[in-house]
């Protein structure tokens, strides 16, 4: 499976990633993507960058070398209701939004109380991506969740870094195959992201594309291969052309 795009990275802004905006597009360019999209840490994760760094966002050029840019944020899901760590203008100059549970910002919760954060993050209008919903710390009902995505026209997401053996995520390959499934049985949608914090991950999707085939996964319902397909996921602004 050809993918081509990588929505999931991040830059030095996010205070514990290590290429710029530049080395990190190049990287990609290099690697023969046809999109790349950048999503640093939204203020809540220690080292994020503040609001006004995305509010910035529109000096940055949405294409280069021919090749489309998309800039993003992962936000942090704050609480069991779903609020994120962005407001205002934020959302408005982003491109697309991750939303994802991390433990320095909220703790594992039942699976009651997980699910209630995610599909509360999901009733948000800009949220268009679940980041990395493969974590055995946060459990959730994988069949609530794929129903639940399908339903608000949000994708998962099927995190390369997750499935790496030094992960701090816990249990991830087996989530993600019972995620995979549950997504083939509602018709809910896969986003592949690397979750790059360095340029030379970028674009490197080697165990997101071994679990996909093991699952037999349907290419129709991968966003990362085609570019249009990922209209999906981006909110609409002035700042993107299609």
């Amino acid at each position: 499976m050809n993918l081509r795009c990588d929505l999931h990275t991040h830059t030095i802004a996010s205070g514990h990633a290590y290429g710029t905006i530049k080395e990190n597009m190049d990287a990609a360019y290099e690697k023969g993507l046809e999109a790349y999209g950048f999503s640093d840490h939204a203020p809540a994760l220690d080292g994020g960058p503040v609001d006004l760094y995305f509010v910035n966002f529109r000096v940055i050029p949405r294409e280069y070398k021919g090749m489309r840019i998309f800039a993003g944020v992962e936000a942090n899901i704050m609480d069991y209701h779903g609020n994120l760590d962005i407001k205002g203008k934020v959302y408005e100059r982003v491109d697309y939004v991750i939303a994802s549970l991390h433990t320095l910002c909220i703790a594992p919760g039942s699976k009651e109380q997980n699910m209630a954060a995610y599909i509360g993050a999901m009733s948000n209008p800009y949220v268009k991506i679940i980041g990395h919903p493969d974590d055995s710390r946060y459990p959730v009902d994988y069949d609530e969740l794929a129903k639940q995505a399908a339903r608000h026209k949000v994708a998962l997401e099927l995190n390369n870094s997750s499935l790496h053996p030094e992960s701090v995520r816990q249990g991830a390959r087996e989530n993600v195959l019972t995620m995979l499934q549950k997504c083939k049985q509602y018709g809910a949608y896969i986003l592949c992201g690397t979750d790059a914090h360095i340029w030379t991950d970028i674009g490197e999707f080697a165990a997101a594309r071994e679990v996909l085939k093991e699952a037999n996964f349907p290419e129709e319902l991968v966003l990362n291969t085609d570019v249009n397909k990922l209209k999906y996921v981006i909110n609409d602004n002035k700042y993107v052309k299609w």
